[in-house]
């Protein structure tokens, strides 16, 4: 088996869309730029985003996203907009939970969001 050649890539997300940010970091830790991509291996690479404050939201999305949660208990269905999530956790795991929709719901997620690191 061949070794796999891991890059850092820094993206600047400043002045960038939530969602067109996310699909770009997602495609990178993939490796879908990679002429040599199969999808049931991990050969994506690793993704430093920085300027992470300056991120742009269109339309209505701060007060008309809902993020949900569920603690398991009945009745606990937890919801909270996108402007909450900033101000508790800030817009790292805002473009942390995009990115980690756009991966493929298998074993290699957990491996693949580990590489996207936020510099500030």
């Amino acid at each position: 088996m061949e070794k796999i050649e891991r890059k850092t890539i820094t993206i600047d997300a400043d002045g960038k869309n939530l969602g067109r940010l996310a699909v770009e970091v997602a495609v990178l830790l993939r490796g879908k730029n990679k002429p040599s991509f199969v999808a049931y291996r991990d050969m994506g690479d690793v993704v430093v985003v920085k300027n992470i404050e300056k991120m742009k939201f269109s339309g209505n999305k701060l007060e008309g996203k809902n993020y949900f949660h569920f603690t398991g208990y009945l009745g606990n269905l937890r919801k909270a907009t996108l402007k909450e999530v900033i101000i508790k956790k800030g817009p790292k795991e805002v473009l942390r939970r995009a990115v980690l929709g756009m991966l493929c719901k298998n074993r290699l997620r957990a491996q693949q969001i580990k590489r996207l690191r936020f510099d500030k």
